[in-house]
């Protein structure tokens, strides 16, 4: 096997050692939309480290995942939901919430509103800028 491979292997071992906890933690809902009864799978919050961290995890449904993948494909009715998920005390939670409002507040004046309602701790407002400046 190539070395790409099994470093890739490896990395989603780790995360899934994750599952449970992060099952326990969202409750079996998606931790940025809160659909419940969706499949949910493991995503990673950008920037990435280069070992997985739980803190840097969520459960997140097929939608949200593709659709924080793929910004271009954002449909911006399915995000009024984060009005909520800006509170969350899942702090990986709380920066997707507040980057992607940042993406649709260009377009959308209800993610604008949302923005100037939030509120960061100097560590988050750190994370959505790493985020943000592609620092990986």
């Amino acid at each position: 096997m190539s070395k790409g491979r099994d470093k890739h292997q490896e990395r989603h071992h780790n995360l899934t050692m994750f599952g449970k906890d992060l099952v326990r933690r969202c409750g079996a809902h998606c931790e940025l939309c809160d659909a419940s009864g969706e499949s949910l799978s493991i995503y990673e919050v950008p920037p990435v480290a280069n070992d997985p961290s739980y803190e840097h995890c969520l459960m997140v449904c097929e939608t949200c995942k593709e659709q924080v993948e793929r910004p271009k494909r954002i449909d911006p009715n399915h995000w009024r939901c984060l009005g909520t998920t800006m509170w969350s005390e899942v702090a990986a939670a709380k920066v997707s919430a507040i980057v992607i409002l940042n993406h649709l507040a260009i377009k959308e004046p209800w993610a604008q509103e949302l923005l100037e309602q939030a509120y960061l701790e100097p560590e988050e407002a750190e994370w959505v800028e790493q985020w943000t400046l592609g620092v990986k």
